[in-house]
Formats: structure tokens, C-alpha cells, sequence
């Protein structure tokens, strides 16, 4: 038996999980780390947290373990941050986030004036608030002085990798949200570079995630307590290895995961761009590609309306309130725009929304609507994946939210797809463990190992007299963002 350890590097805290080589998880812990805030809007993190939890936690993670088994690690991690590194690989500042607002002139440029039709050729995306490369002209523009410095950029996980091998990697699927990757012929483009004004030179090499980037290093392999034979794989963007983690891999599939953000992920073995720009045109993580939609506030609406609100955290209650009859039948209807909104409307200046209100408007009737505000958002995703000619009939559900019976239940309703929880949830870390195996030759491909250890738990199917409530429902909902939308901009 091997052991192989998954590393999920989150915006809040890095987890961490050992896993055999047979999907058996035998320990998991995690290791919180600070968020800075100086600026409204703004988002940003020291990657020396990162490295601090990473040697605090993986030998605090093999305690009571055989570490000589560890054949692997692998990671999943936050994407689209801004990592720099000067020519001694010191950290220049501190990590720019993917839910950073500052960058709103640099998208603009990007989306009109370099323009959206040329992003398109060159990367298969448009520019959004959270992509990196908004964060590199941002740099330029306001730190100078800092911007010369910089020898490598990197992504989060591509920093951890970094430290535990020495090597500057990334992975496809995690520099496909950088704007700067040719994701159609899967290399760096020379004209976004120059656009940056940075160099092939100063990116990391890039690789399939589930190859090996390198062995440990030797004196990290000591403060880790780990044999210097374990192998390092180049890992995975956080929702493409959640992903693998949950089966998700090869033609067709879907995942919809339901966390502080929410993202539904559509795989494909053959290269596919959404024309709209609506959905992100990314690589995946077992080689081929995928669709992507992301909302920046999904159950992340819920946690607010609960505790900052209600002040309660008695989710159950709160939901066990909601009168099941009134499915499909709510009256009030809520935006979920709390932090503006990615996919598939890209507007920043979007805001939370409650509309309809009524003298007998209920505390439920608020807490529903919120539920199937989220779920209404996440189909506007869907439904550009089903114009693009992809069938989505059935989904894999992840994430915080999906622990909700109601809550899957109205998405299945909303979307009108069945919905498939895994038996094992670990999201990036699981993920990152199964590359790991791919690269350790445990498995011969992704695919394999994914049909080897994932499983599904319990499914929830749409009953018909609802999906036509609800169909009605979005309709109504489809109205609401664009009549809101000039005075959103207005209310900036």
C-alpha cells in the first residue's frame, strides 16, 4: 500500500488529507492563515502562510502514519492569484486574490480596448475582475518599482509546488484562468505577454496536471518528515481538481459545486469556446478541456443571510421553516450578487437583491429565495452550456451547500438534472492526491483512477410538476438582473 497526500490551498485555510493508493482516506486536518484587507475591494494573502501551514501541517498530518510509504502529493489550489517571486525567489508582496476588486481600469482595457473578440482569439476568455493578468497591468501601472522586480509569476498551488521541489510550474487547467494561456494549443501567448509587457522567461514551465514536476527536495523532505523520493505533480486549479475528486473527467460530465463561490463545470475530450464569452473556456485536469461558470457568491449568500441577518446559525431550522408546499410557488426573489458577479454577466457594479416583498411576506419566504436565487444563477451558466449544444441532464453536486437536502432539491427542480452526491467529498485535496497517482504510475490516466475511486452516494431526480413551477419561476428571474443593471452602475 502507498500513501499519497492531497493539498487544498483555500482562501481561508489549507487542508490537507492522506489518501492510499485504493481512495481510502486515513487523515485529514486543517491550517488556517490570515486574509488582508487594505483597501475596500481589495483581497490579498502572504504565500509564506501557505508555506508555514504546509510545514506545520504535513507532519502533524503522517503523525502515527508510515511516512516512508508517501509515494506522492499533488495540489489543488485558489486560482488566478498573483504570485511573484524576485530573481532569488523572494516574495515580492503579497499575493493579489481571485476575489480581489481592484483591477476594474485593467479590465476595461483589456475588454475594450485591447477588446474582447481579440482576448478571444488569443486565449479563449475575456478579461474578468479575478484573472491574473488584470492584476499584472494593475502591478505595472501602481507599483512600478515592484513590477521590475519580478523575475517569475506564479499561481497559489504553483508556489507550494515551488517550495516543496524548487521547480517554477503550472499546470494547464490553472493558467487557463490567467488570460495569459493560449488555451486552445496549450502554451503561453506571445501576444498577451507582450501585452503585459513580461517575458516567456519569467513564466513557470507548463505541464498536464497529473505529471510529475519533480521529486522532493532533500531539506524539505526532512522539515516534512518525508522520504526524498516522493514525487511532487504539477496539480490542479481548485475546480478542476474537485473535479477529478468527484469523477468528473473525459466527455459530458458535469459538476456544480456549491461553496462560498459557485461553479458549474462542463468536461469535454475536445476543445470547445463559448462564443457569448459567458462561460470560461478552460483546460482540464485530466488532459482535455472544459466550460466553466463561476458566480462569486453562492452559499457564501446563504451563510450571510443566516448570520449577519438573522443572526442565527441553526441553518436546519431556518430551512425546516420553509414550507415545502410553497416549491416553486415563492413570491420574492433575490439576486445573489453580493460581491458583483462573474458568469455568465460579468458586471462588477451587480448588487444583492430582494424583489416582491409583500405584507405577508415570511422570514421563510426570504431564506427561500435565497436558496433559489443561488440555484436560479447557477442555471443561467447551464443554459449557455445548453445553447452551446452540450446536454446537461445529469450533474455531479459538491461543496458546503449540496449537505442540504432542500437546497439540492430545489436545484434539481430549477435545472431540471438529475443530481449525483460522491460518497467521498475532499473537493481539491482529493483531487490533488488522485494526480498524484497518475504521476506515481499508480493509475495510466486520470480517467482510470477516477473510475477506480469515485462513487455516487444518493441521487435526487426533478419531479416534473415542480420543474415547470420553476420553469416559470426563471423566466421571472431572467427579468430582474436587466432592468437592475443601469442602476447598479448608478449606485456605485
Amino acid at each position: 500500500m502507498s500513501f499519497y497526500i492531497g493539498i487544498d490551498i483555500g482562501t481561508s485555510s489549507m487542508k490537507l488529507l492522506l489518501m492510499d493508493n485504493n481512495g481510502k482516506i486515513h487523515n485529514m486536518l486543517s491550517k488556517e492563515y490570515p486574509l488582508e484587507f487594505p483597501r475596500p475591494g481589495w483581497s490579498q494573502q502572504n504565500p509564506n502562510d501557505w508555506k508555514k501551514a504546509l510545514l506545520e501541517g504535513v507532519p502533524e498530518l503522517l503523525k502515527g502514519f508510515d511516512a516512508s510509504k508517501v509515494a506522492g502529493i499533488g495540489a489543488g489550489g485558489q486560482m488566478h492569484g498573483l504570485v511573484v517571486l524576485d530573481d532569488h525567489d523572494n516574495i515580492i508582496r503579497p499575493a493579489i486574490l481571485w476575489n480581489d476588486g481592484r483591477t476594474s481600469k485593467e479590465v476595461d482595457y483589456l475588454n475594450h480596448v485591447v477588446g474582447k473578440k481579440k482576448l478571444s482569439q488569443l486565449t479563449a476568455n475575456i478579461a474578468f475582475a479575478g484573472f491574473t493578468v488584470p492584476k499584472i497591468l494593475w502591478m505595472r501601472e501602481n507599483e512600478p518599482e515592484n513590477f521590475h522586480k519580478i523575475s517569475k509569476i506564479m499561481l497559489p498551488k504553483d508556489y507550494i509546488n515551488y517550495v516543496l521541489t524548487g521547480v517554477h510550474s503550472c499546470d494547464y487547467s490553472d493558467a487557463s484562468g490567467m488570460l495569459m494561456l493560449d488555451v486552445r494549443r496549450k502554451c503561453w501567448s506571445k501576444e498577451m505577454l507582450e501585452i503585459c509587457g513580461i517575458t516567456e522567461s519569467q513564466m513557470p514551465k507548463l505541464f498536464e496536471s497529473y505529471e510529475c514536476i519533480g521529486t522532493i527536495d532533500a531539506k524539505i523532505a526532512k522539515k516534512l518528515k518525508l522520504p526524498n523520493t516522493v514525487k511532487v505533480c504539477a496539480g490542479a486549479g481548485d475546480n478542476a481538481a474537485a473535479a477529478v475528486g468527484t469523477g468528473v473527467v473525459g466527455l459530458g460530465g458535469c459538476n456544480i459545486s456549491i461553496g462560498t463561490s459557485g461553479t458549474v463545470f462542463i468536461t469535454s475530450d475536445q476543445f470547445i469556446e463559448d462564443e457569448s464569452n459567458g462561460l470560461h473556456a478552460f483546460a482540464h485536469a485530466d488532459g482535455g478541456w472544459h466550460l466553466m461558470g463561476c458566480m462569486l457568491s453562492a452559499a457564501s449568500c446563504n451563510k450571510w443571510f443566516m448570520e449577519d441577518i438573522l443572526n442565527t446559525s441553526d441553518y436546519s431550522a431556518e430551512q425546516a421553516a420553509i414550507d415545502k408546499g410553497k416549491l416553486g410557488d415563492n413570491h420574492v426573489f433575490f439576486l445573489p450578487y453580493l460581491m458583483g458577479e462573474r458568469s455568465p454577466i460579468n458586471d462588477t457594479n451587480a448588487r444583492g437583491t430582494f424583489i416582491g416583498m409583500t405584507m405577508d411576506t415570511t422570514r421563510a419566504d426570504l431564506v427561500q429565495a435565497v436558496l433559489e436565487g443561488v440555484a436560479f444563477a447557477i442555471r443561467d451558466s447551464v443554459e449557455v452550456a445548453r445553447n452551446n449544444g452540450i446536454p446537461i441532464n445529469t450533474s455531479k453536486i459538491c461543496g458546503g451547500g449540496a449537505k442540504s437536502l432542500l437546497w439540492k432539491r430545489i436545484f434539481a427542480n430549477i435545472l431540471n438534472c438529475e443530481l449525483e452526491t460522491p460518497v467521498s467529498e475532499q473537493g481539491p485535496g482529493m483531487g490533488g492526491a488522485m494526480l498524484a497517482m497518475v504521476a506515481c504510475k499508480e493509475y495510466a490516466s486520470v480517467k482510470e483512477c477516477c473510475k477506480k475511486l469515485c462513487h455516487t452516494a444518493s441521487t435526487v431526480k426533478p419531479e416534473p410538476a415542480l420543474v415547470a413551477k420553476y420553469e416559470s419561476k426563471y423566466q421571472l428571474f431572467k427579468k430582474i438582473y436587466p432592468a437592475c443593471k443601469t442602476l447598479f452602475a448608478e449606485l456605485k
